[in-house]
Formats: C-alpha cells, sequence, structure tokens
C-alpha cells in the first residue's frame, strides 16, 4: 500500500511543479522566477523539483511541450489517418488551434516568451523548433496534399502555411496584451470562422464552387 500511494504522489507531483512554474512566470517572469519560488509555489523543497528538472528552462520546455506541443501532436496524428478531403482537413486544424488559443490559460508562456526572448535565446530556439515549425509542417503538408489532389490552387506552401496560422498569433497577441481593454469581450470563435472561409476561397483552386 505504501509504494502505491508513493507511486501516485510521484505522478502528481510533476503536474504541481508546473502549475506552480506557470503561475510564477506569469507573475513575475521568466528571469525573475526562482526553483526557490516554484518550490514555494508548489509545496515542495527546491531539491525535490531536481529529481524531475534539472533547469529552469526545462521546466518551461515542459510546460510548452504539455500544452501547445501536445495539442500539435495530437491534431497531427489525427490528420495523418484522415481521408478527409484537404479543406475539412484544414477547417479542423484552424478551429481545433483556435479553440485551444482561446480557452488555455497557457498563453502566459508565449507572452513570457516573447518578453524575454532577448535574453534567452536558447528558449525562443526551443519554441521555434518544437511549437512554431512542428505546426508550419502540418499546414505544409495539408497544402501540399490539397495542391497534389486538385483541391487546392498551386501557391507556395511555405508562405500559404504562415497565411494560415497568422491570425491564431493575432488572437494570442491579443488575449496576452489588449483584451483586458475590451469594452465587450471580443467574439475569437468568429474570428477563427471568419479566417476559415476566407482562407479557403483563396486557396480553392480556379472553378471550384464557392
Amino acid at each position: 500500500m505504501k509504494s502505491t500511494r508513493w507511486k501516485r504522489r510521484k505522478d502528481e507531483r510533476v503536474p504541481e511543479i508546473l502549475e506552480a512554474a506557470l503561475a510564477s512566470f506569469g507573475e513575475k517572469g521568466f528571469a525573475a522566477t526562482r526553483m526557490d519560488d516554484i518550490a514555494a509555489r508548489a509545496g515542495i523543497t527546491k531539491g525535490t523539483i531536481y529529481l524531475y528538472f534539472d533547469s529552469k528552462e526545462a521546466v518551461f520546455e515542459a510546460l510548452a511541450r504539455q500544452s501547445a506541443g501536445a495539442q500539435i501532436a495530437a491534431i497531427t496524428e489525427q490528420v495523418k489517418t484522415s481521408e478527409a478531403p484537404s479543406p475539412d482537413l484544414l477547417r479542423f486544424v484552424i478551429a481545433s488551434l483556435g479553440h485551444f488559443m482561446r480557452t488555455t490559460d497557457r498563453i502566459i508562456l508565449p507572452r513570457v516568451l516573447l518578453s524575454e526572448m532577448g535574453n534567452f535565446p536558447e528558449l525562443a530556439e526551443f519554441w521555434r523548433r518544437e511549437i512554431i515549425d512542428k505546426g508550419l509542417g502540418l499546414f505544409q503538408a495539408i497544402i501540399r496534399r490539397g495542391i497534389t489532389r486538385g483541391e487546392f490552387r498551386k501557391l507556395p506552401e511555405e508562405h500559404a502555411a504562415r497565411l494560415c496560422i497568422a491570425p491564431l498569433l493575432v488572437m494570442a497577441v491579443w488575449r496576452m496584451h489588449f483584451e483586458k481593454f475590451d469594452s465587450a469581450p471580443y467574439d475569437y470563435e468568429g474570428l477563427v470562422e471568419t479566417h476559415i472561409q476566407t482562407l479557403l476561397r483563396g486557396l480553392a483552386r480556379e472553378g471550384a464552387p464557392s
């Protein structure tokens, strides 16, 4: 019984540490947050954190992988096994990411990154490799598929992929910095739907029904 309780408590440690780190990063920023701050917020000793993470950077990276990284990975697996038309896949991916970005409390992470990436270029490089490049790669794969199948017009995949994601980045920036000044809650869901409709019309091959 003791070993079962210990294992259950051990499995709970990492989520508790990550939640404490997220709150600390949001409150103090990455540079000012110390491992002691995370430990105190999580109700553990600093030494306990080092059983799971060897640095503050590793904690940040785990948060990124657990949130945006996991979302992109799950969506990518669904797309890989789907036989749906490419426009439907594009709609699914954008709608899924849009829902995630308008509801997640992990929106703190890109805010922290943008404010401090000049002093921590290794975090920016990590985010580019693990989040941005994988997201762009997913969009490029769908667009390439649509072009090959005659569902989309021929366009440079790398530019079209960035057009897919640009309004989602606007949503993230708005939530991070400007939402608090809105006189009424902004309709993010409407933004995502308008984006999908406009994008699919722009990608449609010539002569395709609108």
